[in-house]
Formats: structure tokens, sequence, C-alpha cells
């Protein structure tokens, strides 16, 4: 019992103990363990990942913490196979082992390439490259705007093929770096300089070929977004033929090489010359025929007798007139007669309400001092009247009256 009675610890002296057997084995501090990932987590206010690995058998809890998180090319996914370089230890507070992770590849394909995928594939859902924000490329730029390494080899194509196709265009070159971490930042800077001050009609962003991980300043989605909100039409160009870049997508026209960007940027100088003659030859042959056709009309016009016959012309004009005078004639005595109608209508509703016709059938107006007498209780013995009849008047003196 004494014996046991030594050996007794608390929980944490032992998780802490067994933490440190682990601690010191070598081969502990640096272990590759391949398998599926499940239950991830991205703790977003830490940072820190913290999923589970397992294979057919077995499965074993795994953190991997920001500082390493944060320097991985891509976002785990659960059911992703990944081979992790990890340190095994204890995590003392749940007596548990575990992997601290420090780095993960995905297995059968690089991490590169994963997170190229995935980017792309969230832009794409976001409508970022919808062939419906593409702008068209202006016809004839005048300044074309370069956004590229000052010394490789994609401006030094840019440039003589610019010189060569269109040397009325003026060329404004914004050299950056084109790979390393400062690169993303470099590129943005430039496509908004070039926005800002508005300085040219066309951009042509890109670099000459290289590996994946050369090419991977262009697969920034900061970049990606900064060429999409470009009111200016962007020209990407970015490696060989085959290479494709997130820049590629986000841009309004993809070239396949520097020197393909530049022929899409420009038009070819002598095809315009070329051009334009045609469009002379059209103009003049369209010329031609408008004025062949205008003098066959005047050699017609020349033969009319309006022309060759002065007299017919007056004599034609007099016909005119006459017609005319008779046309006027014929309106003013129709308005006349309309007029005389019209006052003979007014004169007999006068005529039928004038007192005269009262009088003309015998009746007579009766008027003392001025004013008109209508009842007998108005007059008295001796007064005296005029009397007015239908022709002339007389004066009468009142000897009785009646009612």
């Amino acid at each position: 019992m004494e014996q046991f009675e030594k050996l007794v610890v608390s929980v944490s002296q032992l998780n802490n103990y067994i933490k440190g057997l682990f601690d010191e084995i070598p081969v502990f501090r640096n272990v590759y363990v391949s398998g599926e990932i499940s239950n991830f987590k991205h703790h977003l206010k830490s940072g820190h990942y913290y999923f589970s690995l397992k294979d057919e058998n077995s499965v074993i809890k795994c953190v991997m913490f920001r500082t390493y998180a944060s320097r991985l090319r891509f976002m785990p996914e659960n059911g992703m196979q990944v081979l992790v370089k990890a340190r095994l230890s204890v995590f003392e507070r749940d007596g548990v082992y575990q992997l601290y992770a420090e780095d993960m590849q995905p297995q059968g394909m690089g991490g590169l390439h994963v997170a190229y995928e995935q980017l792309k594939e969230k832009l794409f859902a976001e409508g970022l490259f919808d062939e419906s924000r593409k702008k068209p490329l202006p016809r004839y730029p005048e300044t074309v705007g370069v956004i590229t390494s000052p010394t490789g080899a994609a401006i030094r194509d840019i440039t003589n093929i610019l010189t060569r196709r269109y040397p009325l265009a003026r060329m404004i070159l914004e050299p950056v770096l084109v790979q390393g971490e400062g690169a993303p930042a470099q590129l943005c800077a430039a496509l908004r300089k070039f926005n800002e001050a508005d300085a040219c009609d066309v951009i042509i962003i890109g670099r000459g070929g290289g590996s994946i991980e050369d090419l991977w300043a262009f697969n920034s989605e900061a970049l990606a977004r900064e060429i999409a909100a470009s009111h200016i039409p962007v020209i990407s160009a970015v490696g060989h033929e085959t290479d494709y870049t997130i820049a590629d997508f986000a841009a309004d026209m993809r070239a396949p090489t520097p020197s393909a960007a530049a022929e899409l940027a420009v038009p070819n100088l002598s095809d315009v010359y070329a051009a334009l003659e045609a469009k002379k030859t059209q103009l003049l042959a369209a010329i031609t025929a408008c004025v062949h056709k205008e003098r066959l009309r005047l050699e017609c016009c020349k033969t009319k007798p309006c022309l060759t016959n002065v007299r017919f012309v007056i004599d034609e004009s007099r016909m005119k007139t006459a017609a005319l005078t008779q046309r006027l004639e014929a309106r003013y005595e129709a308005l006349l007669l309309a007029e005389r109608n019209t006052l003979r209508a007014n004169i007999d509703k006068l005529e039928a309400l004038s007192p005269l016709k009262v009088l003309s059938r015998g009746y007579s107006v009766v008027k003392k001092d001025g004013k008109t007498i209508y009842q007998a209780a108005q007059l008295a013995g001796g007064d005296t009247l005029e009397i007015r009849l239908a022709q002339g008047s007389v004066r009468a003196t009142v000897e009785e009256t009646r009612s």
C-alpha cells in the first residue's frame, strides 16, 4: 500500500508527464501523415484550422495554427486527401494526443493548383468572368498602357509590335514586379493609377512564360477584382499560349502571348490604309453614279416645254390665274349671297317685332307728357294727349274718363 501511494499523481501531472515523453521523442517532432480531412473548422477569430485526418481504420485530431495556416496557397476542405507535415504531441487539457500541422499539401495535385481552382470557382460563381461584363476594345486607340516588367522579353515584344503595326499610338509603360510576394500589390496599384488618371484607351497587363509559381502573381484575387473594376478595357497576356491565369478570365480580352496582346490592342496601319483606299474607291463610284443620274435628269428637263418655250410658261400661268380668279369670284358671290340672306332674315325678325306693324293694324299709342298711357286711371278731364297712329299723330283733350 505504501509503495502504491508513492505513485499517486494528479491528472494534470500525468498529462504533463506524457506530453514530455512525446516531445522528447525525435521522430515525433517531424512526422508526415497522409489521410483524408474531416470535421474541418476554420476559426475565423483566431485564424486557426481544426480538423481530423482519417483513413479506413483510424482517425487523429489535428490543429494548424494561424502562423502556418496563412502560408497555405489553398483552403482545406472535407474529403480532401492531403499530406501533412506535423509535430505529434499531447493536448494536456483533454489528455489526447494530436498533430500540430506545420504544412499541408494536397495529394494527387499541387497546392497551387488547388488554390487556383478554388479561386476560379469562387469568382466564377460571383459572375466576375461573365461575358456581359466584358468591355469592347477601342478600334483606333491613341494611347496604350502597358503593365509589365521593364526588363523582360514581354515589353520588347509589345514595343516592337506596337511600333511596327500602329506607330500612331503612344505607349505608356508602368514598370512593376511580375513575380514574387510584392508583385500583386504593384500590379493592382498600376491598374488603379491608369484608371484614376484616365491615362490610356486600353491596358495590356502581363509577362512572359514560366512555371505556375512564376505566374502566381496573376492568380491574385485582389488583381482579378481590380481588373474587373477597371473602366479602361484590359487585355491579359500572361505566359505562353497554354498558360491560363485568373487574370485571363477577369480581363476583357485574353491574349495567348504578349505579342498577341499588342496585335489585339492596335490595328495594322497598312490594313487601315487599305480599308481607306477601298472606302475611297466606293465613295468615288457612288459620286460618279450620282452625278450621272443627275445629268440624265438635267437632259430630260432641258427638253420640257417649260424650259424651251417661254410663252408656254406664260400661257400656262395665265390659265392658272384665270381658274383661280373664277374660283375666287364664285367663292365671293357665295359668301355675299349667304350674308344677304342672313341680313334679310334679321330684317324680317325686326319688322315682325316693330311697334309700327302693330299700329298698321289699326292700333295707336297714347302718350301724356311723353309717357305712354296704359289705363284710364292715369288721366283726368282736360288732360292733353298725343296719339301716335300708323301714319301721323294727333293732339286731343280728355273730356271724360271711365274706369
